[in-house]
């Protein structure tokens, strides 16, 4: 599998898949360092050479945004330069709404590839998968765009619809689907009880407003009485902001206690964030914590995690198993231990830069190498799990720089694990049969047919033995 070329940007039908922050930064009072004379002279030779002699005429803004765009795409997957559209279907996708198809995409071998469908949005509903190449947006092909070129041509009025041509895996012949634009509204919690004693919350994103989502729908499950257990399904859960991520981990943890801190270059970046209202609330909101059940607190759980567990949902696995407050289960995560700063510029456009590692509360740096669940479980009985990209396979993806893992016993897992022997026909391979009936975190909340989540809840009904005995 190539890697991935251009980090997928969200804007109208993409989510802003693997940010950790959002901290937007005012330019004022930032000092101005001497440029380079002898690069820019070499700039300025270049760009003089393109406005006289390339084949059309090319706008003066045309070129510096590119140069820009190139200067900042050319770091880390993670940084890049926002125009104005894009500018503002950032901020608004944070809210947790935004237009579209509701896919998170990138570029790769000149086609667009899909990083994964959101849940419950025209594309996860069509059936588009992970890893699926789009080679051809209603009749035009893709080739020869750019990302955000692409990703304009998805945008577009709710009801109006566009045709994907694709390329699969595995599939013979090229599949088309045609999908119906929607406003898209991400509900970025969501809660079950399980054999009437067990409580299932899966975050899908770090909004706004997920941290408050999570402590009413805590109150939810408490409501017919207390809890035996909790399973919180991390899995899939591209992160975003990082107050959202903090204030998730302070409804598990002690009043106070550090749950990640960032280092960098400037002293802004030089930061520790604890489970406290004032590193996780804004704009002088209401402490929705006071509202959570004190059982929460210290309910047995297990949190799920997979190689689609990025970013913010790092922070708050990597919390919780540095306190031993929970049971991490599942396979390795993305591995997105960079924290992004959003400078905003003159006409409503504005760079996303990455400007910080971020560590666990132990001070272990994640980046590259991903959260280590404790306890390893592949998503069927087999010991089979989908193929993921991870930060480690994409090209210019920050090193994980200083490391301060402790001798934990653990390692981290390979970024994507081995190719396998093509399979054989089923008649003939009596350990598939095990994997029968059995399906991948997927569209329905939690699934008897959910391997992983049985073994989550197996593991705390033995905890609930053992603690009884």
């Amino acid at each position: 599998m190539g890697k991935l070329k251009q980090a997928g940007l969200v804007c109208a039908g993409l989510v802003g898949g693997i940010l950790l922050s959002l901290q937007f930064s005012a330019m004022a009072e930032k000092e101005v360092r001497a440029l380079p004379v002898e690069e820019l002279r070499t700039f300025a030779e270049v760009f003089n050479a393109i406005k006289q002699g390339y084949v059309e005429p090319v706008e003066d803004k045309k070129l510096i945004t590119h140069a820009i765009s190139g200067m900042l795409s050319n770091l880390d997957p993670h940084s890049s330069y926002l125009d104005s559209e894009a500018f503002k279907d950032l901020q608004t996708a944070t809210q947790g709404e935004f237009g579209g198809l509701g896919i998170e995409v990138g570029m790769e071998d000149g086609l667009v590839k899909v990083i994964s469908p959101i849940e419950d949005t025209p594309a996860d509903r069509a059936g588009v998968k992970a890893g699926d190449l789009i080679f051809k947006l209603d009749d035009k092909l893709v080739k020869g765009m750019t990302l955000n070129d692409a990703v304009k041509r998805m945008r577009g009025k709710p009801k109006t619809k566009i045709k994907l041509s694709i390329i699969r895996k595995g599939e013979p012949q090229p599949i088309e689907i045609t999908l119906t634009r929607e406003i898209i509204k991400v509900q970025s919690v969501k809660s079950k009880l399980i054999d009437g004693q067990y409580g299932y919350l899966r975050i899908t994103s770090f909004q706004e407003n997920t941290a408050p989502s999570v402590v009413k729908h805590l109150g939810d499950l408490y409501k017919p009485g207390p809890l035996k257990g909790l399973v919180l399904d991390l899995r899939n859960d591209p992160g975003g902001l990082l107050n959202s991520a903090i204030g998730v981990s302070a409804a598990f943890l002690p009043y106070g206690t550090l749950v990640t801190s960032t280092d960098g270059r400037v002293p802004d970046a030089k930061r520790q964030y604890h489970a406290n209202p004032e590193d996780y609330l804004r704009g002088g909101r209401e402490d929705f914590i006071r509202g959570i059940p004190v059982e929460a607190l210290k309910v047995p759980m297990v949190v799920l995690i997979n190689g689609g567990s990025a970013s913010a949902s790092e922070i708050v696995a990597g919390a919780l198993q540095d306190h031993k407050r929970a049971v991490i289960m599942g396979v390795t995560s993305f591995g997105k231990g960079s924290v992004q700063t959003v400078i905003p510029l003159p006409g409503n456009a504005a760079i996303k830069l990455t400007t910080a590692r971020y560590f666990t509360p132990s001070g272990r740096s994640i980046q590259a190498k991903g959260i280590v669940p404790d306890i390893a479980v592949e998503e069927t009985p087999n010991g089979g799990s989908s193929m993921r990209l991870r930060e480690a396979d994409l090209e210019n993806h920050l090193e994980n720089g200083k490391d301060g893992d402790k001798d934990d016993g653990k390692e981290a897992a390979p970024a994507r694990p081995p190719a396998k022997a093509p399979a054989k026909p089923k008649a003939t391979r009596e350990e598939d049969k095990d994997d029968e009936g059995f399906e991948p975190p997927g569209r329905e909340l939690a699934s008897p047919k959910d391997y992983q989540l049985n073994q989550a809840i197996n593991l705390l009904k033995g905890l609930q033995i053992i603690q009884g005995k």
